[in-house]
């Protein structure tokens, strides 16, 4: 992460409980650091074993990880780098209209078949994932179904989700796969 990158990231990041008062021990390594591993592991899909000496230990990155995304920390920091990014293009914190749509995406055979299935339009046996954005292209929702999932059912648990996130869209773009009763929902 550039200094200047980190200079945006670091307001928004969660203050950790020692630093509020709350107790516990200052942590190891800086989030700085910690940030840069997990990018790293997310860009080059390598295993958490594999992660470069020039990191912290790969089980310290892991254990930070595992305790960001158990509290929602991750969701939480992702919705303010996107609430940022929307004023800083002029538009108001929470969106009032986005596009949702799915992409049926091969799966290896060590994926197990209680999770994949074959999607019959695309000729793929593999997983779906449907997601929401924003009309700058800005993620509000994500969902990972095995490929025989219809886009209608999907996209009514996927678009609750969104709302109990406390996404007020009032207008969603989709394609002609969300026609039926998704428009009545």
């Amino acid at each position: 992460m550039t200094d200047a990158e980190w200079a945006v990231v670091r307001p928004l990041l969660p203050v950790p409980a020692w630093l509020r008062g709350r107790g516990g021990q200052p942590e190891a390594y800086c989030h700085r650091a910690m940030l840069d591993a997990v990018r790293y592991l997310v860009d080059n899909g390598i295993k958490w074993r594999a992660m470069p000496a020039d990191f912290p230990p790969w089980d310290r990155v892991y254990a930070f990880f595992r305790r960001w995304c158990d509290r929602a920390l991750v969701k939480e920091f992702h919705d303010r780098l996107r609430t940022r990014v929307r004023e800083e293009w002029g538009r108001d914190a929470e969106p009032t209209a986005g596009v949702i749509d799915s992409q049926s995406v091969r799966a290896d055979a060590v994926v197990g078949s209680d999770s994949r299935g074959f999607d019959g339009g695309k000729l793929v046996n593999g997983r779906k994932r449907h997601v929401v954005v924003d009309t700058l292209g800005l993620l509000l929702g994500v969902m990972v179904t095995a490929a025989d999932t219809g886009d209608r059912a999907a996209a009514q648990v996927l678009l609750r989700q969104v709302a109990d996130a406390d996404h007020r869209l009032e207008l969603v773009w989709a394609d002609g796969g969300y026609t039926g009763n998704l428009v009545e929902h």
